[in-house]
């Protein structure tokens, strides 16, 4: 039996099988034993996700959270419904060993400086929270502009944002060598404009959290 993603379905949760199978980028490759189960985990941020279960001709879709499938011998894998306390029973210990999973927030500015928008200083203080509750983070900000002003004066811009919040997250706690900030001026626009548009999306910083 071998759980494999299909091309419209998003495998971002892991599976877990008698062993835990381990990393949630790719499924296994390997036919697994009769005995093992497979259970789908929810996202946290409630994303949707699925997998394929397959064993001989038979397909089962696993798409809800905590749906599982267990191999059935010779014939078709047999679909049954998990939970939350069962998951932790069984495999609480391996779950707990496992690394975080990487984080990431995008923060939006005020046009021509480092002033966070109303709404982007509202996520700040939760962001920095998720950051703080790492024991050792590792973190790349990387800021960004929108087309207004020279690529040279966007550039210097877009680094003087991202380490604006490095600055900030140093001064809560984390080392500096942790943490790492650059800028990509006006490079890499979340929405494609003409130059010399002022796009609120595009005056951003992203912190990606590992």
């Amino acid at each position: 039996m071998t759980a494999m993603s299909r091309s419209k379905l998003t495998f971002a949760a892991c599976t877990l099988a008698a062993v835990m199978l381990a990393g949630c980028a790719s499924p296994p490759s390997a036919p697994l034993p009769p005995t093992d189960s497979i259970i789908l985990l929810p996202e946290k941020d409630g994303r949707s996700t699925a997998v394929i279960v397959r064993q001989g001709t038979s397909e089962l879709v696993l798409d809800r959270p905590y749906a599982g499938a267990r191999a059935g011998g010779s014939g078709a894998a047999a679909p049954f419904q998990s939970g939350a306390g069962d998951v932790q029973a069984r495999f609480g210990q391996a779950l707990a060993a496992q690394p975080p999973r990487p984080l990431s927030f995008t923060l939006y500015f005020v046009i021509g400086g480092n002033t966070l928008t109303e709404e982007s200083r509202a996520l700040v203080e939760r962001a920095f929270a998720e950051i703080a509750a790492r024991p050792v983070p590792d973190i790349l900000i990387v800021g960004h502009t929108d087309t207004v002003g020279s690529e040279a004066a966007n550039d210097a811009l877009s680094l003087q944002r991202a380490q604006f919040i490095a600055r900030e997250i140093e001064r809560r706690g984390v080392a500096a060598a942790n943490i790492s900030a650059a800028g990509r001026g006006e490079r890499e626009l979340l929405v494609p404009t003409a130059d010399n548009v002022a796009e609120p999306r595009n005056r951003r910083v992203e912190i990606i959290v590992r």
